[in-house]
């Protein structure tokens, strides 16, 4: 599990391979969700518990009543657009559109900020916060 961690990491950052960072890092509350259940199988509202238990207390904001701006559903459905069709867009989301922005792009870094709807995300900050 480390080297794979280690992998998605490198990927984001000296990598500069996005996607697959992206990709890898949205994979992670699968295998630990899989991981801590006494099955060893992977299902969808293990991996929303195993999000909302573990990473959304992260994403808490403010100006969001306290509540998570990203939540294990969100990521889920971010999981099966991104992995299964390489959209950023759910049908059935609660964001219009999901925006990873690349590091260097511009400076400040822009992460999880809504804006018109969009979620916005920084690469770097998510798949250091997925690993």
């Amino acid at each position: 599990m480390r080297d794979y961690l280690d992998q998605v990491d490198t990927a984001a950052h000296e990598g500069r391979l996005y996607y697959l960072a992206l990709a890898g890092a949205l994979v992670v509350p699968d295998m630990c969700s899989a991981l801590e259940s006494e099955d060893g199988i992977a299902t969808g509202a293990r991996y929303k518990a195993w999000f909302d238990q573990h990473l959304a207390p992260l994403y808490v904001a403010t100006w969001n009543a306290g509540q998570p701006i990203l939540t294990g559903e969100d990521c889920w459905q971010f999981r099966c657009s991104f992995l299964h069709q390489g959209r950023t867009v759910h049908a059935q989301g609660r964001y219009s559109r999901i925006l990873f922005v690349e590091p260097g792009s511009g400076k400040p870094v822009l992460h999880m900020n809504v804006m018109n709807d969009a979620l916005n995300i920084d690469v770097h900050a998510f798949c250091a916060e997925m690993t």
